[in-house]
């Protein structure tokens, strides 16, 4: 029975280098989030970091501001979905086969 919990331990060690390597790739990705046809333009990690924002000047108008404020939202949510959905597949790819379909494993959540 020691020799299996070993090898579970084992198995479980190279399961925690494998996802902090995906981890450190996913921070060096990048997505893009848009809105209002490119004139907001947000920049994301995979691990959801905003790294950057482009506001084209034609759609700043100080009479608007609100409008402005919904696109800069529409963006960051846009980028945000991207950076998840790309660290979802990551993740997965990185445990495929070592963790069962539908198994909810506490600090795998990305």
């Amino acid at each position: 029975m020691a020799r299996g919990m070993a090898g579970m331990m084992r198995q479980a060690q190279k399961l925690q280098a494998k996802l902090a390597r995906v981890q450190e790739e996913l921070a060096e990705q990048q997505v893009e989030g848009s809105a209002g046809g490119g004139m907001v333009v947000v920049r994301a990690n995979g691990r959801q970091e905003i790294l950057g924002i482009k506001i084209d000047p034609e759609v700043v108008d100080p009479e608007d501001v609100e409008m402005l404020e919904d696109l800069v939202m529409a963006a960051i949510q846009q980028a945000r979905e991207k950076a998840q959905a790309m660290a979802e597949e990551a993740m997965q790819q990185a445990t495929a086969g070592l963790i069962p379909p539908g198994m909810n494993v506490p600090g795998l959540g990305v």
